[in-house]
């Protein structure tokens, strides 16, 4: 059964760093595009960021450009995102995403259960 578990998320100061982890199994997702999505309380789900299967491809939301980096581990079916210099405004719940082809809409086949990162001020 295919699972994704999110892992690294917290409390932390504004201009402070975070590093979330999203563990994939069930399924090898080498050939999948992975990514990163958030929803804060009364906003739909956005795009945070995007890789492809091969690692080269790389799209970042203009709110996060510069800050946070995607990254993933194909031997270890992992997908991670390290986020510095957080904001307020990032607070929200962070979901991992893999999808065969693409995001449509911010849809995915795979979800995770998401992870709450808060940032105080």
């Amino acid at each position: 059964q295919v699972q994704l578990v999110e892992s690294g998320g917290g409390l932390v100061q504004a201009g402070g760093s975070l590093r979330l982890s999203c563990a994939a199994s069930g399924r090898t997702f080498g050939s999948y595009a992975m990514g990163w999505f958030r929803q804060a309380p009364g906003k739909e789900r956005e795009f945070v960021a995007t890789i492809s299967a091969n690692g080269l491809y790389i799209q970042y939301a203009d709110s996060v450009q510069g800050r946070f980096t995607i990254s993933r581990d194909n031997a270890k079916n992992t997908v991670i995102l390290q986020m510095n210099s957080l904001k307020v405004e990032d607070t929200a719940v962070y979901y991992c995403a893999v999808a065969r082809w693409a995001f449509p809409s911010n849809n995915a086949d795979y979800w995770g259960q998401g992870t709450q990162v808060t940032v105080s001020s």
